[in-house]
Parts: C-alpha cells; sequence; structure tokens
C-alpha cells in the first residue's frame, strides 16, 4: 500500500540549442530563498546562495573514469527542463506523519565542445530546506559500463568557516567517531571526513550529505586547494581493493545515476533536524503491504552491561523486563548460534547452551518477539536459508553486523539484504553501518541502524561524553535513525565514570531519559541489565514513550551545548532537554506547541544530588505555558504534556 496524498505536480518543459543558452544558468527554490547558480566553461562550477548570501561558492563539479579521463570540463549547455512538484506524504517510520516534498527540478543536458563531444546531465531539485543534485550518464559514446575512478565534486565554503566534522580514517570504519569543531581551512588532503558534516558559513547552517545511495560508492570529503576567498572540500569515493589486488571505486552499469549530493541550509540548527530532505529524495516504499513493520523499544541481552551470559535463564530475564514494562521486542545477541566470524559459524544452528524453541515459547507467553543478531559474513554463506527459516521461527527482526565498509559492493549488498529480509517480513537493524541515506523510505523493515559513536563505548572508554551527546543530533542525526542503545542506569558524573562491567554512563538518569525523545530510533534499543531497572526511577517514561512521532519541532539549542527538543504522538507533546557538562537553567515556551493541556508529567534532574537521583511527579503550568527547568551538569529532563 502506498501512503500518498497529491496535492499539485506541474510541469514546465524547455528545450532550448546550447547557443541560445548563458554561460550560467540560475535556479530558485519554491519560495526563492535558495539559489543554484551551474556556470559550464573549461571548469564546469556552481554556486548556492540564501537570501543572496554565498553558502557555497564557485565549487567545481565533475567525474573521472579509467581510460576516458574527466568528464565535466569544456562544457555548455545542450538543453534544460524544468518542472516542479508538490505532495505530501506518510512514512511508516515517521519524525513526522505528514511529509511535504516541494521543489522545483531543472534536468541540465551538458555537452563537451571539444573531442570525442560527450555529453553528462545533472538534475538538480531545490526545495526550500536545501539543494541537492546528481549525475547521470547515458551516453551511447561510452561502453554498457565504465569504471568509476573518482568523483570530483566540491563543497567550496568562505574561509573563516567553522565546521563539526568527524574523520573516520580509512574506507574500512564503522563510523563511530567524535563531530570534532574546526575550521573547514584545516581539514587536510589526506582526511577521510565522513557525512553528515554540519558548517556555519556566515549566518546560516550549512549539512552537506548524501541521500539515495545505491549502485555507488560511499562519499567522503577532503581538504583540497583553497581559494582567494575560501576552503574548498574535494569529494572522493570509497574504494576497495579488488580480486586482481587493484584498488578502485568500482564499475558503474549505464546508463547510471549517481546518488544526491545534498546541501542542507537553515537558519538555525534545529530547522535541520526538522528537515525531511533525505527521505525526500529517496524511491517510495517497495513493500506493498507494510502492517507487519511495527516499532517499539526492545531490551538487548547481557553484551553490553554484564558480559556474554548466552542461556535460557540469562535469555529469559530480558524477554520478563521487554514484557514488565511492554517493551514489544528483545534482542538476543553474540554466541546464540555459537562464535562469530568464523568459517565454520553456522546461522542455521544453535548454541547448545540454549533451546530456542523454550525461549520462543516463552517470549510469546510474555507477548514479546525476538530479535537474532548476526555476523554478516557468516550470514552471507546462508542468507536466504536463514531469513526464511527466522520467519518460520516466528522472529520478529535481524541486527547485522561489522560491515564496516561503503564501497559499491557493500553498497549494493544493504539494497539486496534488506529486499531479501522484506520478503521473509523481517525488521532490520544495521550495525558496523556506514550512515542512513534515506534508504529506509524505500525499505521501511530498515528500523534503524548504528555508524553512530552509542553507549556501548562506555564499556571500555571515556569517549560518550555530555558533549558528545548534545552534538551527535546536529550532525550524525541529520542522516536519519541511530541506534545509540540509550538507557544506562548507572548513571555518574565525570570524576566518577569509569569504564568496567557493570557498565556506567555519563550524566544523569534524566540526560539518559532524554535520549529517548531526542535521538530518533524507530527501534529503540535499551541497553541495560534487568537487575540496574529495579525499582528504579524513570522507568515509567520507558513504558510510555513512543518510538515513532506525528511531529518534531526543536524548541531550542545549540550544537555541543544543549538541545531541546518536542515530538508529538496523537494529542500528546513529549518535550526532552539535554546540556553538557555544564549546569543550565533554561525557560520554555511551550505556547509554541499549539496544545490546550495544562498538566504535565515531569521527570528532572535533583540538582546536586547523586547522578541516579531524579524529581519525577505532576505539576500544572502556568497560563502563560512557560517551564522553568534546572538541569545537573551532564543533566536532562523529560515532559509529557497529557
Amino acid at each position: 500500500m502506498k501512503y500518498l496524498l497529491f496535492i499539485s505536480f506541474c510541469v514546465l518543459s524547455l528545450s532550448v540549442q546550447s547557443q541560445q543558452l548563458n554561460k550560467w544558468e540560475r535556479f530558485s527554490s519554491p519560495d526563492e530563498k535558495l539559489e543554484f547558480v551551474l556556470t559550464t566553461g573549461e571548469e564546469l562550477t556552481y554556486s548556492v546562495k540564501s537570501f543572496l548570501q554565498p553558502v557555497i561558492s564557485d565549487a567545481k563539479l565533475g567525474l573521472k573514469f579509467k581510460d576516458l579521463g574527466v568528464l565535466g570540463t569544456n562544457m555548455v549547455f545542450d538543453k534544460i527542463e524544468e518542472s516542479s512538484h508538490n505532495e505530501t506524504w506518510t512514512p511508516i517510520l515517521a519524525k513526522n506523519k505528514l511529509v511535504e516534498d516541494n521543489y522545483n527540478q531543472v534536468h541540465i543536458y551538458l555537452r563537451e565542445t571539444v573531442f570525442p563531444g560527450r555529453t553528462l546531465q545533472i538534475i538538480v531539485r531545490l526545495y526550500n530546506d536545501g539543494i541537492a543534485f546528481k549525475y547521470r550518464i547515458d551516453d551511447e559514446m561510452y561502453a554498457s559500463q565504465v569504471e568509476l575512478e573518482e568523483e570530483l565534486t566540491q563543497f567550496a565554503f568562505w574561509m573563516n568557516t567553522d565546521c563539526w566534522a568527524a574523520d573516520y580514517g580509512s574506507y574500512r570504519s564503522h563510523q563511530e567517531a567524535e563531530f570534532k569543531k574546526q575550521a573547514v581551512s584545516d581539514i587536510g588532503p589526506d582526511a577521510f571526513i565522513g557525512l553528515p558534516l554540519l558548517a556555519k558559513s556566515g549566518t546560516k547552517y550549512v549539512a552537506v550529505t548524501e541521500a539515495a545511495l545505491k549502485n555507488w560508492p560511499g562519499l567522503y570529503l577532503k581538504g583540497a586547494a583553497r581559494t582567494k576567498t575560501g576552503a574548498v572540500l574535494q569529494g572522493h569515493l570509497s574504494k576497495k581493493v579488488n580480486e586482481k589486488g587493484k584498488i578502485q571505486a568500482g564499475t558503474i552499469q549505464l546508463p547510471a545515476e549517481s546518488p544526491w549530493r545534498v546541501v542542507m541550509v537553515a537558519d538555525k540548527q534545529g530547522e535541520l533536524i526538522e528537515s525531511d530532505i533525505i527521505q525526500n529524495l529517496n524511491e517510495p516504499s517497495i513493500i506493498e503491504d507494510p502492517s507487519w513493520i511495527k516499532p517499539g523499544l526492545c531490551a538487548w541481552d547481557s553484551w553490553w552491561s554484564r558480559g556474554v551470559d548466552m542461556t535460557n535463564a540469562s535469555v529469559k530475564k530480558y524477554i520478563d523486563l521487554a514484557s514488565e514494562n511492554n517493551f514489544p521486542y528483545m534482542l538476543i545477541d553474540t554466541d546464540w548460534y555459537g562464535a562469530p566470524n568464523r568459517s565454520t559459524a553456522n546461522v542455521l544452528t544453535l548454541n547448545p547452551n540454549i533451546s530456542m524453541w523454550e525461549l520462543l515459547r516463552y517470549a510469546k507467553s510474555k507477548n514479546v518477539r525476538l530479535w537474532l543478531w548476526l555476523h554478516h559474513e557468516d550470514l552471507n554463506r546462508s542468507m536466504e536459508n536463514a531469513f526464511k527459516l527466522y520467519n518460520s521461527w516466528g522472529i520478529a527482526g535481524v541486527k547485522i553486523d561489522f560491515m564496516a565498509r561503503d564501497d559499491m559492493d557493500m553498497v549494493k549488498w544493504y539494497h539486496e539484504t534488506l529486499a531479501l529480509a522484506a520478503k521473509y517480513k523481517l525488521m532490520v537493524n544495521l550495525h558496523g553501518a556506514y550512515k542512513p541515506t534515506g534508504i529506509r523510505r524505500t525499505y521501511p523493515n530498515l528500523l534503524t541502524r548504528e555508524g553512530v559513536l552509542g553507549n556501548e563505548y562506555n564499556k571500555w572508554s571515556y569517549r560518550v561524553t555530555p558533549e558528545h551527546n548534545v552534538t551527535i543530533p546536529f550532525t550524525r542525526m541529520l542522516a536519519g535513525p541511530m541506534d545509540y542503545t540509550p538507557g544506562g542506569f548507572q548513571n555518574r558524573g565525570m570524576g566518577e565514570f569509569k569504564p568496567q562491567l557493570n557498565t556506567l554512563v555519563m550524566g544523569t538518569r534524566c540526560h539518559e531519559l532524554a535520549k529517548f525523545v531526542v535521538y530518533e530510533s524507530p527501534l529503540t534499543t535499551v541497553c541495560d541489565h534487568p537487575d540496574n531497572y529495579k525499582n528504579q526511577g524513570g522507568m515509567d517514561l520507558l513504558r510510555r514513550v513512543p518510538t515513532i512521532w506525528d511531529e518534531t519541532k526543536v524548541l531550542d539549542g545549540e550544537i555541543g551545548e544543549f538541545i531541546i527538543i518536542a515530538r508529538r504522538k496523537d494529542t500528546k507533546w513529549y518535550i526532552a532537554g539535554m546540556t553538557n557538562s555544564k549546569a543550565r537553567d533554561l525557560s520554555i515556551d511551550l505556547k509554541v506547541l499549539d496544545s490546550n493541556s495544562t498538566e504535565i508529567s515531569l521527570w528532572k534532574d535533583k540538582v546536586g544530588e547523586s547522578y541516579t537521583d531524579l524529581i519525577e511527579r505532576k505539576e500544572s503550568l502556568s497560563e502563560d505555558q512557560v517551564l522553568l527547568v534546572s538541569m545537573a551538569p551532564g543533566g536532562g529532563f523529560v515532559v509529557i504534556m497529557e
């Protein structure tokens, strides 16, 4: 079933001979506030402006192929086709129940002025909250396939532009790192900057990322030669070593289109979080009947909190945790089918220490469904047989791990795996994964993915700080859901924290509770041990909090400092805030939520007390609907407007 309500659609087709076109052409967003300019000639360049303020200036475009050289130099306009589009649609896994897909599109046909006169197409979509462009190649002068060596796309900022970026160090990584503040001009030529990247350009906030990644390698950024006025980031494509020992980006079949290169633009940081542009740039769902796709909270066995204990008794404790707190799911992690990542590991057989039949029977009696963890290399040996078997067991979904690549072959693997999982009605959580690119719209059985420095790092490092926690909503989360695995109830201050089992987390109990609202993840994996939840404050919130939403609004925030998000489900608003290591007093205007509610449920820090302590109570709002909240260092709060 397709959830589409068409409002309007109009197409204006313009086909003009190249000699009638200018050397440059300018195009605008529906509200005429964003502008895209493409300039031809010896080099092909583009610029983006917002209210006439430069955002991206004179950045180069082009592709490089083996044996065919660079495509994107000495080009002129051949023809231009313009169209406009306006519809609303309903995502299956939503942060906004109704998504507006309103853009002006420009399909630009270019031709070389020199031999051999090849063609290149650039398709541009201008939204009110950003622009996106992609390359299309279908020239008859090529063979049916070509070897792609590199993408020459650039993003050129003003020299004094600051950014928040994660450098993953290589093409092989789990994309789990801090987003560090730095000048764009300080990014070096050897960098492996992952996407999204957030920049402050003048008065504008600009996020660079990609959407609809398919049949193409993932994109990274590095420093390039500076211009007189700006600092340039150069795109480079993920590569792998082929069977002949050669490093390559990959072979593409023609005709071919690149993923969308996305430049999100906003006056306020929070507006970027509210945007649905990434999903809008992807194809509609391939699943006709999505009724079996059900989001929710998921208990997670003892790997994270206490170490692996793969026995029936241990797994049943987590099933009980899920059942007692209205979580629909429980995840059985590593070792349920024996030691992973070995040539002999068989995902069709069981660890002799557990009885899957007994666990399935017990979970069903508790109204809980099971998820199973899988190492992707083990799964690849018998994927379809495994998915067919898990479907017959009644397994809800699979968590697939350790891919740690985004080369072209791995990108194809994502699409093939999600399609096969959908065939057998299995939901999917991808770990060891690259960042989202919006394909959950096409495959809504993909509930969430990792590619984030999350709570598991508390087990062995000091890296998951309150500063990090209030940075990733403005950076990594712009791309889509993140399986951060919140819910650590062994809360400690910075000086008290240390990596250990029983795993601790930095920040207050309310800082941890706020993650369930602030962080987007339709499947939210609750990380701690059942014993750590017994008789603890905050469990009432976990029994009530949704994981998909009808509306999302960012009320306030500053990257690395604090964030306040309001999310609505039906008639209830869930408002949550988190701060960094600084205490913070806030006055929050709730009138902007257009709610008539005067009663709230409140969870807030017990400032000055233990980090596990909190105040949990019901209150009446004042007539002006202003909420006053004090957050401890590393603190937070959650409010439900009843």
